[in-house]
């Protein structure tokens, strides 16, 4: 049976779809610490949670400028730095 390269963890695409899950893992926890400020019991695990929420913010733009620096690096003719 064939497998492709990116279940191998080889070639191009491979890194890709790395970035993806690691977008994915980032914007769960990002739902997690959103539900922990909304129903935290106390101000200090409010902030805490807020802190956190925060973090991951910078955390999920900093993905996604490599998703889109990766998308533009798929296509036809992309220019190479």
């Amino acid at each position: 049976m064939a497998r492709w390269p990116a279940e191998e963890g080889e070639g191009p695409d491979a890194a890709w779809l790395a970035l993806h899950a690691e977008r994915e893992e980032v914007e769960r926890a990002l739902a997690l610490c959103q539900a922990r400020r909304r129903f935290a019991k106390s101000p200090a695990e409010a902030g805490d949670a807020q802190r956190e929420e925060a973090e991951l913010l910078v955390n999920l733009d900093r993905v996604l400028t490599r998703i889109r620096a990766a998308e533009y690096g798929r296509q036809p003719g992309a220019r190479r730095w």
